[in-house]
């Protein structure tokens, strides 16, 4: 509980004090001054109230009582959000090193090298543009033989089902169809043919000009557009499905069965989901 602590009384003052002079207070008898207190002295018509140190720091009034509970519920969590962000930050970074160390052992001992694409032959037919004011459709049909070479020693790459491929003159597509499924081994080397039809294909007028123009230069630029879903063999494990894009510009002689390639580039990717 508090203590309270009235006020000193102060002792009786007699006549002979009252009447001696402030000159005459070093002559005040020693009996009639107040003793020396070791603690100060509150003034006259005060009081102090002691209160115990623990409820001074520990017990908020009631009035803030209901603050002060928000105030360590948001400091806990606070603290606990910071815990969990320190742990999923570290679990993030160990798994990056365990996959660059993952990538870096599957590089030297499999050194995978990206397989290698080329247009080895086209024939075309039904394609008959001798002038600007030919027929306004045709229906041509091209046999395209594409080689693939896998240089790795110990990758297999399955070619599956689903695939295309066309055929461009500019943005006009020509033809299309599918490449064959079938399982090329480990440093193998493959050559399969595609039968591209299109049937009732309209150029445009600027398109049909430029398709003579090229002709009578003996240099017609041709797109070729592959896309194959694979799946890659790694010892004995498969991935899952890959899809790959090449794309070739070949420029051929003219547009026959007796047509012969003057330039070929082929650009390959790979699309892993």
């Amino acid at each position: 509980m508090a203590d309270r602590v009235h006020p000193r009384d102060s002792p009786p003052i007699s006549a002979e004090s009252q009447s001696a002079s402030p000159q005459d207070s070093s002559v005040v008898p020693q009996a009639l001054r107040p003793p020396p207190s070791e603690k100060p002295v509150p003034p006259p018509g005060t009081y102090v109230i002691k209160i115990p140190k623990d409820q001074v720091y520990r017990v908020p009034p009631a009035e803030n009582a209901r603050r002060y509970d928000q105030y360590t519920h948001r400091k806990h969590r606070r603290s606990r959000c910071c815990c969990c962000c320190c742990w999923l930050i570290g679990i993030l970074f160990i798994l990056i090193v365990l996959l660059g160390i993952a990538a870096g052992i599957f590089y030297l001992v499999f050194r995978p090298e990206a397989p290698k694409y080329t247009i080895e032959d086209i024939a075309v037919r039904g394609i008959n543009v001798t002038s600007p004011s030919s027929d306004v459709t045709i229906s041509p049909e091209f046999n395209v033989t594409v080689k693939a070479d896998n240089p790795n020693d110990k990758i297999g790459i399955y070619y599956l089902k689903d695939s295309s491929a066309e055929v461009f003159y500019n943005d006009a597509r020509l033809c299309n169809g599918a490449i064959p499924a079938f399982h090329q081994p480990s440093n193998n080397v493959t050559v399969f043919g595609m039968v591209l039809k299109g049937n009732g294909i309209e150029l445009r007028s600027e398109d049909r000009k430029s398709l003579v123009e090229s002709q009578t230069k003996r240099k017609v630029p041709l797109t070729v557009r592959i896309r194959a879903p694979v799946k890659i063999k790694v010892g004995s494990v498969k991935t899952w499905k890959i899809t790959v894009k090449v794309d070739c510009d070949v420029t051929v002689n003219e547009l026959t069965a007796q047509a012969k390639i003057v330039s070929k580039r082929c650009d390959y990717k790979v699309d892993l989901w």
